[in-house]
């Protein structure tokens, strides 16, 4: 796939509602919030950004990450998914290396930090693809994987 195809764009007026409407596919649901709780999250946290994902300027997914160094002395991944219609065709892992680009820009960075539940085989294949290390640690239900950066 044409990296250039996708893009992140920080949430506006004009993309959150569209974030609102994407889906995951059914097997996914018990895996991530709705885009909307995440959204109304960034609005009383203010050091969560979120994103809209862009394909040929359509919104087919959303990301948010933490502009704080929070536990494991890294910076968090908080969501990223793509709507269920545009799975498996690499939007997902070009969008996940724009947001480790992203986040390799703030103040002091030197590790990204995600979790996940265990079962979702697929955030497990793609974190591991982009040279995550899962280090034992969990939270509550949740794996967490660390990316070294610096």
């Amino acid at each position: 796939m044409n990296n250039k195809l996708v893009e992140i764009v920080e949430l506006n007026a004009e993309n959150w509602y569209e974030c609102c409407t994407l889906e995951v596919s059914e097997e996914q649901l018990g895996h991530i919030e709705p885009n909307a709780v995440s959204i109304a999250q960034s609005k009383f946290e203010p050091t969560l950004k979120p994103y809209a994902i862009h394909f040929e300027g359509k919104t087919v997914g959303f990301l948010m990450f933490n502009t704080i160094e929070e536990e494991l002395g890294g910076y968090w991944i908080y969501r990223i998914m793509i709507d269920k219609n545009y799975q498996q065709k690499g939007i997902g892992k070009i969008a996940t290396q724009l947001m480790i680009e992203e986040m390799s820009t703030l103040p002091n960075v030197k590790r990204i930090v995600v979790g996940y539940h265990p079962e979702n085989l697929g955030a497990h294949q793609l974190y591991k693809s982009m040279g995550f290390v899962d280090n034992g640690d969990r939270f509550g239900k949740e794996m967490a994987v660390v990316l070294d950066i610096k």
